[in-house]
């Protein structure tokens, strides 16, 4: 099994910054994309941001030049930036990995248990 555990959320005012962070462990043989999605209460399961196995990044348009994501390749981590938060930013943020396990060869996308951000006016 796979798990991914994130850490890094919290309260902050709008203008601030959050930094989260999702490490990946378990039955692990290959990791993919890895990334960010965040579900406001009543809205939908959105994503992020993402990043590739080669580095590339990719973000929604609502936080593009806000938030920025990288990733440790040894250390199965993905990481979040979060700069300029605002209210519309709150909600809670699920990392995601595209990973390839022991034994079954294939691949699936595991999900973090979710970190609340909440951003205060």
């Amino acid at each position: 099994q796979v798990e991914l555990v994130e850490t890094g959320g919290g309260l902050v005012q709008g203008g601030g910054s959050l930094r989260l962070s999702c490490a990946a462990s378990g039955n692990i043989r290959s990791v993919n994309t890895m990334g960010w999605y965040r579900q406001a209460p009543g809205n939908e399961r959105v994503l992020v941001a993402r990043v590739t196995g080669d580095g590339t990044t990719n973000y929604a348009d609502s936080v593009k030049g806000r938030f920025t994501g990288s990733r440790d390749n040894a250390r199965n981590m993905v990481f979040l930036q979060m700069n300029s938060l605002s209210p519309e930013d709150t909600a809670v943020y699920f990392c995601y990995a595209l990973v390839q396990s022991y034994g079954t060869g294939g691949w699936r996308q595991y999900w973090g248990q979710g970190t609340q951000v909440t951003v205060s006016s």
